[in-house]
C-alpha cells in the first residue's frame, strides 16, 4: 500500500469514527433526519453510530480493513434515505442550503469510492531474487 493512501485509510477511518460518536453527541438531529417510514427512529440512529465507530476502527487494522471497508460501503447506503430525505424536503431543514443538501448525496458517492479503495486486496512487495 503506498505511503498516501496508508495516510488516507488514517484519515477516513478517524473521520468516520468520529462521524458515528456525533450521532450520540447530536442525537435528536439524525432522529430528525430520518424518513417517517423507517421504524424506530432512535434505536437505528444509535445502531448506526456503533456500526459507524467499529467500522472506523476496524479499517484501521490491517487484518480487518477490507471487510470494514465493505461494511462501511452497506452502511452509507443504508443511511442513504435520510441524506435523500433533507434533499427531497429542503423545507424541513431551512438552516441548510438545498445545494449544501443535495452536495451530502454527492459526497456518498465519494465515500463509497474512498471506501470501495480499500476493498481491494494489498499487493506483496516484489522481491527481487534471482531464480
Amino acid at each position: 500500500m503506498t505511503r498516501a493512501k496508508e495516510i488516507l485509510k488514517w484519515v477516513y477511518g478517524v473521520l468516520f469514527t468520529l462521524a458515528g460518536s456525533n450521532h450520540f453527541v447530536h442525537t435528536d438531529f439524525y432522529v430528525n433526519i430520518m424518513p417517517a417510514y423507517l421504524p424506530w427512529h432512535e434505536a437505528l440512529v444509535y445502531v448506526s453510530g456503533v456500526l459507524e465507530v467499529g467500522l472506523g476502527l476496524l479499517l484501521l487494522c490491517r487484518r480487518f480493513e477490507r471487510l470494514a471497508a465493505w461494511g462501511m460501503i452497506a452502511l452509507i447506503i443504508a443511511v442513504t434515505p435520510a441524506n435523500l430525505q433533507m434533499a427531497i424536503h429542503p423545507e424541513l431543514y431551512p438552516e441548510y442550503s438545498p445545494f449544501m443538501l443535495w452536495s451530502r448525496l454527492v459526497f456518498q458517492g465519494v465515500l463509497i469510492a474512498w471506501a470501495y479503495w480499500y476493498t481491494r486486496p494489498r499487493r506483496c512487495a516484489m522481491t527481487h531474487s534471482a531464480y
